[in-house]
């Protein structure tokens, strides 16, 4: 006789097996608490608690109360916090509530003496996602991306590289997510504000084209385009990374070569007396080799007062 087994999948969750509806559309918001891990461990608690309210606050100050009442599969992980929320809100939670939450943490970290300081990456994302209202509603791959994009090196070294006592919240946008909301015209900020890069996570095959936001810089906004390899802007990013730890330079032993090099100028290795003569017979302009910057922001070049041949015969 055949023993009853109750309480088993009644379908296949095999993919490609037959058709089935989508998921709903959600919007997904993951913050993740800068340096969680080089706390002391008492303080752990404390971050962990203090995330959500942080976020729920801001909420509230930019009006979107009902964003933090309806959000759904709302999760702790630790060092941060996730839930989804309904996709026609996304305009308004990257502006204006990630600014919002830049005042939120600045009015915290600064004004709550004794408090420790938290300084957040924002990674936010649209797609599909099962939603069952239970534990283990909100799961697949556009959760698992925007977790991915949290973790990512540009904006990790973004918020390395900017002050801590100015910039409180880096933002990365899944290009979904720029495309629908920034440059389809609907968020109240400028193309302009957001940055392209490509989202690399260190140890995992993750790679996508992903946006920076910075509602408060103080610091360079790292731009990559998709086109070089990745090459020049992966090692510029991953001078503020916060997992880059590199051993101390070592100091040249006495005795070594030192191969000195002065094109159209002077080499002083000794005692000079008397006067020096510098003759330049070609000098069109800054000899570079190599992009002289890949991104410029403000005046690069030469700055006269007055006449600027004056003297010249």
């Amino acid at each position: 006789m055949r023993e009853h087994i109750g309480d088993l999948p009644q379908e296949s969750s095999g993919p490609n097996t037959r058709s089935r509806p989508l998921p709903p559309y959600r919007g997904i918001l993951a913050v993740d608490a800068k340096g969680f891990t080089g706390h002391p461990a008492i303080e752990h608690e404390i971050i962990s608690r203090a995330v959500p309210r942080l976020l729920e606050t801001a909420l509230v100050r930019a009006e979107l109360r009902e964003l933090w009442n309806d959000r759904r599969f709302p999760a702790s992980t630790g060092d941060g916090y996730v839930f989804g929320f309904d996709p026609t809100l996304m305009p308004f939670v990257i502006h204006p509530l990630l600014l919002t939450l830049q005042d939120v943490l600045t009015d915290y970290n600064v004004l709550s003496h004794g408090a420790v300081p938290i300084r957040l990456r924002v990674s936010l994302h649209i797609g599909p996602l099962p939603d069952t209202g239970d534990e283990f509603g909100g799961n697949g791959t556009a959760r698992n991306d925007t977790h991915r994009l949290l973790d990512s090196v540009p904006v990790k070294a973004v918020l390395a590289s900017h002050k801590e006592n100015i910039t409180h919240v880096a933002a990365i946008l899944s290009d979904r997510c720029y495309e629908d909301a920034v440059a389809g015209g609907y968020t109240g900020r400028h193309l302009d504000h957001f940055v392209q890069v490509a989202a690399t996570v260190d140890g995992k095959p993750f790679a996508q084209r992903a946006w920076i936001y910075v509602p408060q810089p103080s610091g360079p906004l790292y731009e990559e385009a998709l086109t070089d390899g990745g090459s020049t802007a992966e090692a510029a990013v991953r001078e503020g990374a916060d997992e880059d730890a590199r051993p101390p330079k070592k100091a040249k032993p006495q005795g070594s070569r030192v191969k000195n090099s002065a094109p159209n100028g002077n080499i002083n290795t000794g005692t000079v007396h008397g006067g020096q003569s510098v003759g330049n017979y070609h000098v069109a302009g800054d000899h570079v080799e190599g992009n002289k910057a890949g991104r410029v922001r403000g005046f690069q070049g030469d700055q006269v007062r007055g006449d600027k041949n004056q003297g010249r015969s």
